[in-house]
C-alpha cells in the first residue's frame, strides 16, 4: 500500500505564497461567546461551554474532551500579531490540510456517495471533525499507507476526571489492558472499533491508528441512522450523535463552514496543533494531543439538544468516554482511596429478556429483536451497563445499517435490546450472542435461522392457449408470477418439467420440449429464479412429432404449483371452395 498511496499523493507538496483572503462574512458564522487570540484563532468562552451530561448515554462520546480552538477570522491584508505571526499566514496555515488526510477525507466522501448516496457526507465535515478531535492526526504525522507514526491515545478512562471504561480488548489496540483509551485520528475506543472500523486503503485491516480506515469509519458512524447531511436538522443530529455538546457542535460547524469556504494541501507533517482541550489542560507537544476517547454505544437516533440546550457546566468538555462519570460521593460514604463500583461492576449474569424465535426468509428483515437483562447476583435489573449484540457464524445476516457488532446501554429496567436483524442471501442457522462490555460473565447465545426464499401461488400473466404443429415451436413463452402471501416473491427457486400425466410427474419422453445450449432437447429446467416483480419467463418451447395434449409443471420453494397445458395438433386443412 506505500507503493499506491504514497506516490499518488505530493507528500512534499511545494510551499506556495499563502495570499490573504478576504472573508469577514466568516465573522458571523462564529458561536455565540466567542473571541480571538492575538494571533487571530477564535476561542470559545465559557458561554459557549458544552452541555451538562445529561443524554450522554445515547451519544458516541460520552461527552468527554475534545479540541477548542476555532477557525482564525481572515484578514485582507497582513497584520502583525504580538509573536511576530501574521494573521493572514495563520489563517492560511489553519486552512491547510496535510496531504495525506485531506486525500483520507475525499476518499472516504466518495466511499459513502456509492454506498449510502441519500447520506450526502462532505469530506469537510470529516475535517471539521477530525480537527476537533485530533489536530488532523497531529498535523498530519502519518506514514504513506496513511498510519500514524505513535499512536494518538486519549486520556486513560479510570474513573478519575471522566467515566470507567474497562478493557474491552485486552489492550490489543490502547496497550492498557485494565482500562480503555480512545486510539486514532478520530478517537475511536476499541469496544466502538469493533463494530465501526472500516478498511479505507484496501490494505486488508481495519486499524484505527490510520486515517483512512478512521475517515471511512467515521464517515459510515455519521451516516448510520440514514440521515441526509444536505439537511441543516440532521447534520446537527449527526454532530451531536458524536458528542452530545452544543459547545462541540458549534465547534465543528464552525470548521465546517471554514473549510467549506476553500482549503488546499499542505505537506504531510506541518499542519498546524490545535492549543485548547475543552477540560482546560495543556496541548503542547509533550502533552498528549489526542483528547476525546470514543464512546462505544451504538444508539438510537439522539435529540437535536442544541435545540433545545440544557445548562452548561463550564471548565467540563464533550468527549469520549463512552459513558458520563458518576457523580461525586458524598464524604463518608466510600473509604478514602476506593474507586466506587460502576453499574457494570455489579452485573452477575445476563438473562434473556423475551426474545421469541428469530426466522426469517432470504432478503427479509425478522420480525423478533434479540432482548437481554442485566442483572446482579440478587437478581435486580442494573441499568446503564452496555451489552455487545455480535453476530457469529456463516452468515450474511446483519444487523439494521450492516453491522455484525452492536453495542447497547441496558435502560432503567435493565434491559438491552439488538438493533433489527436483517436476513442476506445466505440460508441456514446461525447465532446472535449477547455479552456485558467490560465484565467477565457468561454471554447468552441466541439461534437465528434464514430460510429460503418462498412462494405459495403461481399464475400465468396471460390465458393465451399454448398450441403448436408437430415439428413447429410455440408462438408464446411461458411467463408466470410468484407471490407469497399476496406480495411479490422475488429470488425465488423454481423447476419447471414436461411431465407425463397430472397423476404421474416423472419427465415426459415426448412431446414438447426445451432446447439447451447445445440445442438439444430437455425437458428439465432447474436453478429458475424469480425476478424482482416476482415473474419468471421460461426459454421456447418447441414440439416434435408426436400429437396431443401435454403438461408442464412449475414448482417453488415454498410449495406453489401451477400446471399448464399445451397442445400439440395438425394444421386444419383449407376447406374446399363449393362447386360451381
Amino acid at each position: 500500500m506505500s507503493a499506491q498511496f504514497g506516490k499518488r499523493l505530493r507528500k512534499g507538496a511545494a510551499t506556495t505564497t499563502v495570499a490573504a483572503i478576504a472573508v469577514a462574512a466568516l465573522a458571523a458564522s462564529q458561536a455565540p461567546g466567542v473571541t480571538t487570540d492575538s494571533a487571530g484563532r477564535r476561542q470559545a468562552t465559557d458561554s459557549s461551554a458544552p452541555d451538562a451530561a445529561s443524554g450522554a448515554d445515547d451519544t458516541a462520546t460520552g461527552n468527554s474532551r475534545y479540541y477548542t480552538d476555532l477557525p482564525p477570522l481572515d484578514s485582507p491584508t497582513a497584520t502583525p500579531g504580538t509573536d511576530g505571526d501574521t494573521s493572514d499566514i495563520t489563517a492560511g496555515a489553519e486552512r491547510g490540510i496535510p496531504a495525506t488526510v485531506l486525500d483520507a477525507y475525499k476518499k472516504a466522501e466518495a466511499a459513502l456517495r456509492e454506498s449510502k448516496p441519500g447520506c450526502n457526507l462532505p469530506w469537510q465535515l470529516l475535517a471539521a471533525i477530525g480537527k476537533v478531535e485530533s489536530g488532523q492526526a497531529r498535523g498530519g504525522r502519518v506514514d504513506d499507507d496513511g498510519t500514524t507514526y505513535s499512536k494518538i491515545l486519549g486520556p486513560v478512562l479510570n474513573g478519575g476526571q471522566f467515566a470507567t471504561i474497562r478493557d474491552t480488548d485486552n489492550g490489543a489496540y490502547d496497550g492498557d489492558s485494565t482500562y480503555d483509551r480512545a486510539v486514532g485520528p478520530m478517537q475511536f475506543i476499541p469496544s466502538t472499533w469493533e463494530w465501526a472500523g472500516r478498511d479505507g486503503n484496501g490494505d486488508g485491516r481495519k486499524d484505527p491508528n490510520n486515517i483512512y480506515d478512521a475517515a471511512l469509519a467515521a464517515g459510515n458512524y455519521l451516516c448510520r441512522f440514514d440521515w441526509d447531511l444536505s439537511d441543516q436538522r440532521d447534520l446537527r443530529r449527526a454532530i451531536l450523535s458524536y458528542n452530545n455538546s452544543t459547545h462541540y457542535l458549534n465547534t465543528v460547524l464552525s470548521w465546517l463552514e471554514y473549510y467549506r469556504k476553500g482549503t488546499h494541501e499542505v505537506p504531510d507533517g506541518t499542519g498546524t496543533l490545535p492549543r485548547n482541550p475543552s477540560d482546560g489542560g495543556t496541548s503542547g507537544a509533550s502533552a498528549n494531543p489526542s483528547p476525546s476517547p470514543r464512546g462505544t454505544q451504538r444508539p438510537t437516533p439522539p435529540k437535536d439538544s442544541a435545540d433545545t440546550p440544557k445548562p452548561g457546566n463550564p471548565g467540563t468538555g464533550g468527549g469520549d468516554s463512552g459513558t458520563p462519570a458518576p457523580p461525586s460521593t458524598p464524604p463518608g460514604t466510600t473509604p478514602p482511596g476506593t474507586t466506587p463500583p460502576t453499574p457494570t461492576d455489579t452485573v452477575d449474569h445476563l438473562e434473556n429478556a423475551g426474545t421469541g424465535t428469530l426466522t426469517a426468509m432470504a432478503g427479509d428483515a425478522f420480525a423478533e429483536k434479540v432482548a437481554v437483562r442485566t442483572e446482579t447476583k440478587a437478581g435486580q435489573a442494573v441499568a446503564k451497563v452496555r451489552v455487545r449484540f455480535t453476530v457469529v457464524g456463516d452468515t450474511d445476516a446483519t444487523f439494521t445499517g450492516g453491522e455484525s457488532v452492536a453495542t447497547v446501554v441496558t435502560d432503567s429496567a435493565g434491559t438491552a435490546t439488538a438493533p433489527a436483524l436483517q436476513a442476506g442471501e445466505k440460508t441456514g442457522g446461525f447465532t446472535v450472542r449477547a455479552t456485558v462490555v467490560g465484565r467477565a460473565v457468561p454471554g447468552l447465545d441466541f439461534k437465528a435461522t434464514v430460510t429460503a426464499r418462498q412462494a405459495d401461488a403461481l399464475a400465468r400473466t396471460t390465458d393465451t392457449a399454448l398450441t403448436c404443429v408437430p415439428g413447429g415451436e410455440f408462438a408464446e413463452q411461458v411467463e408466470v408470477k410468484a407471490t407469497y402471501k399476496g406480495g411479490i416473491a422475488d429470488g425465488v427457486a423454481a423447476t419447471a418439467t414436461l411431465i407425463k400425466s397430472a397423476d404421474d410427474p416423472a419427465e415426459n419422453d415426448k412431446g414438447p420440449y426445451f432446447k439447451d445450449a447445445d440445442g438439444k432437447a430437455v425437458r428439465t429446467l432447474t436453478s429458475l429464479t424469480t425476478g424482482k416483480d416476482g415473474l419468471l419467463k421460461l426459454p421456447k418451447l418447441y414440439a416434435d412429432d408426436t400429437t396431443g395434449t401435454f403438461l408442464l409443471r412449475i414448482t417453488t420453494t415454498g410449495g406453489a404449483t401451477l400446471t399448464i397445458e399445451l397442445k400439440v395438433a395438425a394444421a386444419e386443412s383449407a376447406s374446399p371452395s363449393p362447386s360451381a
